[in-house]
């Protein structure tokens, strides 16, 4: 399943970055944090909620 695919859920914002929960192409629940100002590239997925909740909030763009 492409990134396009997926339909987030229970997405929250943590400063620039967002973090949503999607079932993977086997039925897992994933949760990604994904950075959205300009020329980040911030993506990453998780297992845990809190994991993904704690990449938000430790993030820091190195683009300026």
């Amino acid at each position: 399943m492409s990134a396009a695919n997926r339909r987030f859920r229970r997405v929250v914002r943590i400063g620039p970055v967002q973090v949503g929960t999607y079932y993977d192409g086997r039925g897992r629940e994933k949760h990604t944090a994904a950075c959205t100002a300009p020329r980040c590239g911030f993506s990453t997925d998780y297992d845990s909620r809190a994991a993904a909740e704690l990449a938000a909030r430790t993030h820091r763009c190195r683009v300026r």
